[in-house]
């Protein structure tokens, strides 16, 4: 009964240490597989740690007999999932050339760009035939309503992120193409997000509908103060004797 409750009391010291181990013996491999379990942890938790992942790509570096494809393939999944951050191409940088190779890496790398580029429709469309690739990350069911859909959600955040920054005003058709939402999930996820975040809808031209985005610096220049680019009155008034 007592060992038991010593090895409850280990396990739940290594859980509540993985951090910690990260920072004070990032290069120790004997802590590799505590990362790798909080890397499964980080999945089902939907939580995300960086640091630790990047710690455990650079045991990899120095153990790559030990290195678990699937465990990478989670990784870089849940960098996607963070963007904008540049948190996959930091990742990458720490993986070998000969598994990003790999079909997988290839398919990750691919979307990657398509992200970046903000070519959503190519994204979902790839995502879509590419789902045996990452069907490994539980939450990671592309496409796939009514389970746990949170790198998709992720997805659709990043993209609305993206057209807040340039648009004013987005067409349904545009933002039902970036978030891969049509039809009545699309007028229901509306209605959220105009209840929560202050979305409007106007009719455009013809019988289409203009999604009214929050004003913020980006989409609305004139919001943006920048006290360096304005110059006192009195150091005008102190120009003009000299031109005259």
């Amino acid at each position: 009964m007592g060992r038991e409750r010593d090895t409850q009391k280990m396990q739940q010291q290594v859980s509540f240490t993985v951090e910690q181990l990260v920072t004070v013996n990032p290069y120790n491999p004997d802590i590799l597989p505590d990362l790798e379990n909080y890397v499964n942890e980080q999945v089902s938790s939907e939580t995300y740690s960086l640091d630790a992942n990047l710690c455990l790509l650079r045991l990899y570096q120095f153990e790559p007999e030990r290195l678990s494809t699937q465990i990478v393939a989670r990784i870089l999944v849940k960098a996607l999932m963070a963007m904008p951050a540049p948190d996959f191409s930091l990742c990458l940088f720490l993986i070998p050339e000969r598994v990003q190779m790999e079909e997988q890496f290839k398919t990750l790398i691919v979307l990657s760009h398509y992200l970046e580029t903000g070519r959503f429709r190519q994204f979902w469309d790839e995502a879509a035939k590419s789902r045996h690739i990452v069907e490994a990350v539980p939450d990671a069911l592309w496409l796939t309503r009514g389970q746990n859909a949170g790198f998709e959600q992720a997805i659709q955040s990043y993209a609305i992120h993206l057209l807040s920054l340039t648009y004013q005003k987005v067409p349904r058709s545009v933002l039902a193409e970036a978030i891969n939402i049509e039809g009545l999930s699309l007028d229901k996820f509306l209605e959220q997000q105009m209840a929560t975040c202050g979305w409007s809808i106007e009719k455009g031209h013809g019988k289409g509908q203009l999604i009214v985005l929050p004003s913020n610096e980006f989409n609305h220049p004139e919001l943006k103060k920048n006290a360096a680019d304005s110059v006192p009155l009195e150091h005008i008034t102190r120009i003009f004797p000299i031109l005259g």
